[in-house]
């Protein structure tokens, strides 16, 4: 592998930039007309726009992706994450035309990508299941035959969802009903397929994701497990590795099965297979898998020593892992937060505009920063509003928390409002410091009133 395309934006194509050029590979940016002032387009070797600000015009524009790669003989593409990452229509133009996507192969898409297949091979590889259905709901009689036999509350997903997207909580038959629709509807705008189907919901668990990896050769390994229940709409806010309440019984149970499930697809690339942790009955249950780089993968680099990325691109040429399950072990805790450009007194509201001064947190060897903003860069308002992320590495987590607390309040962005008071806030907070909290901590921190009264 010579040249790499990286097609995507902001921090991730920052980070894949920098992996390449530490291997050696040359990289091409793509950019849009609203990036046209990004950090990217400065680090890559070439750049080249790719459309107007719309993700649709640009990012999401797979022939002038293709076109741009084959015109600069590039060898590979690196999706990054969101975007194309999952598609397997990009997949499949970049099979046609001999580039390698640094990726899953199709057929891993196609099984993981489908929830409920996904949910269906997870079965035969023994790992636990949420109850439900097993096939997509077609029409709202054959919606109320099935929840005869299920309990309220429920969750409606869609079959092809992901992100946080196409999720609706049921609490009774008429809600059900009603919501059936409309989950429909926006199943088939965002995914292409308005396929349906219900799980028992659990409405307190703890999320926690296992990091794996795959080569062509059939080696697998894992790297621990992250918490990730921090969130609000579903949307991570806050993770840390290693999880604090997990023992060592449990942590290798999950960390197995996220290797079976790998295993019996014939996993290629970094990968990440969520598991809800239902701590009241002490069950933990397969919820998916994402078949990509993940937003939140520097914390498992900060315990592990690892370089998630390069990896991945070693293993996309064909190279065989370097290391075993027993090569890898963890080294304190870490945590991650990411800077948004909202407004949490008003319900998270986006904020674009000009950043006129930004002054990261400097001066630990403990503490990474993730972000493609600097003074004078404007925010546009066509993609996701995170605007980087803060890592913090400690001996223990008091050590990482105190560390993320330091490198918060020394975190300057003015010109547009952020989130940093909210994860200062929640790092003071003492449910959060005993690492007693679960997916609903964010919302009954708004309830309290001081960041408004819904998410």
């Amino acid at each position: 592998m010579k040249k790499v395309l990286v097609a995507n934006r902001g921090e991730i194509a920052i980070r894949i930039i920098k992996a390449c050029k530490e291997l050696g590979i040359e990289t091409v940016a793509v950019y849009s007309e609203a990036d046209k002032e990004s950090l990217h387009i400065m680090l890559a070797d070439e750049s080249y726009k790719i459309g107007e600000g719309s993700p649709a015009k640009s990012y999401l524009n797979m022939d002038n992706i293709i076109e741009v790669a084959k015109l600069t003989k590039c060898d590979a593409i690196h999706p990054g994450y969101g975007f194309l990452s999952e598609s397997i229509k990009f997949r499949q133009l970049c099979e046609d035309e001999h580039l390698n996507f640094i990726g899953p192969s199709i057929e891993n898409l196609i099984c993981m990508g489908d929830k409920l297949q996904a949910k269906s091979i997870a079965k035969e590889a023994k790992v636990p299941v949420v109850f439900g259905c097993d096939t997509s709901i077609e029409n709202v009689e054959e919606l109320k035959s099935i929840l005869k036999d299920m309990e309220f509350p429920i969750i409606m997903k869609a079959s092809s969802g992901g992100g946080g997207k196409g999720i609706k909580v049921c609490c009774s038959l008429e809600e059900a009903v009603e919501k059936f629709s409309i989950i429909k509807k926006e199943a088939e705008i965002s995914f292409g397929d308005d396929g349906v189907y219900l799980e028992q919901y659990i409405p307190r668990f703890k999320h926690i994701e296992v990091q794996i990896l795959g080569d062509k050769h059939g080696n697998y390994v894992h790297l621990g497990e992250r918490l990730c229940s921090i969130q609000r709409n579903m949307q991570k806010i806050i993770e840390e590795s290693p999880a604090p309440f997990l023992d060592e019984n449990l942590r290798s149970d999950i960390c197995e099965a996220a290797v079976r499930l790998a295993r019996k697809v014939g996993y290629v690339g970094v990968g990440t297979v969520e598991f809800i942790y239902d701590y009241q009955n002490q069950k933990y249950y397969f919820m998916e898998m994402n078949t990509r780089i993940q937003v939140e993968h520097p914390v498992t680099e900060m315990v592990f020593g690892f370089d998630l990325v390069k990896e991945q691109i070693k293993v996309a040429d064909g190279e065989k892992l370097k290391v075993t399950q027993s090569d890898l072990n963890t080294s304190g805790h870490a945590i991650e937060c990411r800077i948004n450009a909202e407004n949490a007194d008003l319900g998270f509201r986006p904020c674009v505009g000009k950043i006129s001064l930004f002054i990261p947190p400097t001066g630990s060897p403990d503490i990474r920063v993730d972000t493609f903003i600097y003074s004078g860069y404007k925010i546009p308002p066509y993609y996701d509003s995170m605007l980087g992320k803060i890592i913090a590495h400690g001996r223990d987590r008091e050590e990482a928390i105190k560390k993320m607390e330091v490198a918060l309040k020394s975190t300057v962005i003015q010109g547009v409002e952020t989130t940093l008071p909210f994860l200062e806030k929640i790092l003071r907070d003492d449910v959060y410091r005993n690492g007693d909290y679960d997916n609903t901590y964010v919302a009954r921190m708004l309830h309290m009133g001081e960041y408004g009264l819904s998410m």
